[in-house]
């Protein structure tokens, strides 16, 4: 199961999404019988490098910050 398909959270994947909804778009019978299925596992695909993308660039943001944190403490515990 996907999150919500927002374009602005996962920009990369707005034709991927856009295909899926034409394909949803086709009707029930056409998703109940797995019409649907290859779009939606490329969804699946793309938002989860979308997010893997994410979480990389947060945990080096995390790594900067916690660098500059044990800097200040590191002078801290110098001119102590």
């Amino acid at each position: 199961m996907h999150p919500h398909l927002h374009p602005k959270d996962n920009s990369g994947c707005e034709e991927i999404m856009a295909l899926l909804d034409a394909c949803h778009a086709r009707g029930f019978l056409h998703k109940l019988t797995g019409g649907c299925n290859e779009a939606k596992r490329e969804v699946n695909l793309c938002l989860r490098a979308e997010r893997l993308e994410r979480t990389r660039i947060n945990r080096e943001k995390a790594r900067e910050k916690r660098k500059l944190i044990q800097a200040k403490w590191d002078e801290i515990d110098a001119n102590s």
